[in-house]
């Protein structure tokens, strides 16, 4: 059984990228490189591996990565930040 990250990047311009791999500090230094001409974080360098978390079953990370990218930047930063318990209440879209 093979171990998968979700990880969070943070970008030099302020905003995050999620994603999943199987070795998160070879995918970090592939991100920070510039391996891929065209990607998200390719113009968005230096780069700082801000969270990761780690799953025995790729399709659970997989769904999580998913998820997190529906969220906020609140409350990404609250996940980094290991503020669980404001989760619940950041949701992405403010209501009146």
């Amino acid at each position: 059984m093979q171990i998968s990250f979700v990880y969070i990047l943070l970008c030099s311009d302020n905003t995050f990228y999620t994603g999943v791999t199987e070795n998160v500090y070879k995918r970090f230094d592939e991100h920070q490189d510039g391996k891929y001409f065209g990607s998200y974080t390719f113009s968005r360098r230096p780069l700082q591996l801000v969270y990761f978390t780690q799953f025995m079953d790729i399709e659970q990370a997989i769904v999580f990565e998913k998820k997190i990218k529906k969220w906020s930047q609140a409350k990404k930063l609250a996940l980094i930040e290991g503020r669980y318990e404001d989760l619940p209440n950041l949701a992405k879209k403010k209501f009146k």
